[in-house]
């Protein structure tokens, strides 16, 4: 095995890798059964045949608005709202989590404490952090489980970590030069505030060579001026619920996707699955039977890239953050959502693609429906399609074919284009 890579899962054949991904779905399929609240979602559901991508793709996608009303709504006997297999409350040791965590919203998250739990070791070996390194990390500790989640991994990778958390600017920066710190940890914004900072004071931090950002967007232009003065960042995608997601290499081409998660990228407002390359939203099944979700909706957007990563990382790639899935516009007082555009398409399959466009000023709105179709519309069908738009919605809309390819690749269902003088 390459010493630049984190182990033998990174170089597997993708083939094989697909195997054991697929053949792992029955059990996280029958741990989400398990729970109350995706025991409801998958009943009926026989765990046993879920073993393809397609399989899969049959099940609902759960979204966080659906978490966070369950747990809203059992917050007295349950705070993990029925989706989580650990809690306190008189359970066996073994099912008791060490730690809960609040995310906004709030939602509750739990953490069973298991080394690297949220797999972020892969993300900070990628990221050049080693064995012997001091971290200082910088994502909070209190709440939100950003430092933890981070802290378990370079933990596991034999790290030494100094749990710097949020703020207090001139402390953070005399600990860098009294301690020297080899790599950073926390969000590209506040790693450039110190940068800033310690360059106005005068402070030493040359120590600090490497650096894992998450939380935050990292524009090329940002990663360019910390590499000029001596930091090379690496960016990496988890969130409280899935852990690590994707992460970045050396190569700079995209994000490798975690060998621990099953990741799809469906058409906003649905649960179908795109073609390698069309942006639409990332939806995860990571491979945790303590918290066994099954096809969560992150709300974000993002596509798969072609072929394999020059670091010799062998798994899926994705372009990183495209922006956010959850697209609603509010029309002659109505609200739509990305839902009912993929609704209007399910019921007419001659649809491949649909973009809901609302064009005018305030109060004169006019709202159409683009929709490619692969072949010649059949006759009557934009009559067809424009009522099922006016049932679905509620609102008149007109209709205008498109040809395949021709409406933009980025992830919108809904376009507001209106005018707001």
């Amino acid at each position: 095995m390459s010493a630049l890579l984190y182990d033998a899962l990174e170089a597997r054949e993708p083939a094989a890798r697909e195997a054991s991904l697929m053949a792992s779905l029955p059990a996280q399929v029958r741990a989400a059964q398990a729970t109350a609240a995706l025991g409801e979602v998958l009943a009926g559901v026989d765990a046993s045949i879920i073993t393809s991508r397609r399989a899969l793709a049959t099940l609902p996608v759960t979204r966080k608005s659906q978490l966070l009303e369950r747990q809203r709504a059992s917050i007295a006997t349950d705070p993990f709202g029925g989706f989580s297999a650990l809690g306190w409350r008189a359970l066996p040791r073994s099912r008791r989590a060490q730690r809960v965590y609040q995310s906004p919203g709030p939602i509750y998250e739990p953490d069973a404490g298991t080394r690297d739990y949220w797999r972020l070791a892969r993300a900070l070996f990628a990221a050049g952090v080693r064995e012997g390194d001091l971290a200082h990390n910088c994502f909070s500790y209190h709440l939100t489980p950003g430092g933890l989640m981070m802290e378990s991994g370079a933990l596991a990778l034999g790290c030494t970590v100094f749990p710097g958390g949020v703020g207090n600017t001139e402390l953070q920066l005399q600990a860098m030069a009294e301690l020297r710190p080899d790599a950073y940890i926390g969000t590209p914004s506040f790693l450039k505030i110190l940068v800033e900072k310690a360059s106005e004071s005068r402070i030493d931090i040359a120590s600090l060579k490497r650096a894992l950002l998450s939380g935050e967007a990292f524009p090329p232009s940002l990663r360019d001026w910390l590499a000029a003065r001596g930091i090379d960042g690496y960016q990496c995608y988890a969130t409280a619920d899935l852990g690590l997601v994707a992460y970045e290499t050396s190569a700079r081409e995209g994000l490798v996707l975690d060998e621990h998660v099953i990741v799809e990228i469906v058409r906003p407002g649905s649960g179908d699955p795109v073609a390698d390359g069309e942006v639409g939203e990332v939806v995860v099944t990571p491979l945790n039977p303590d918290y066994p979700l099954v096809r969560f909706g992150t709300g974000d957007l993002s596509a798969v890239l072609p072929g394999t990563c020059p670091s010799g990382r062998t798994n899926k790639r994705i372009k990183g953050w495209l922006g956010r899935a959850d697209q609603t516009a509010k029309v002659r007082g109505m609200f739509v959502h990305a839902s009912q555009v993929a609704e209007v398409v399910k019921r007419h399959p001659e649809i491949a693609r649909a973009r809901l466009v609302v064009e005018g000023e305030m109060a004169e709105d006019r709202m159409t429906l683009f929709a490619e179709l692969p072949q010649s519309a059949p006759e009557g069908l934009a009559d067809r399609v424009a009522q099922t738009l006016r049932e679905v919605t509620k609102l008149r809309g007109d209709v205008a074919w498109k040809r395949p390819g021709e409406l933009p690749n980025d992830g919108k269902v809904i376009e507001d284009a209106r005018s707001y003088r």
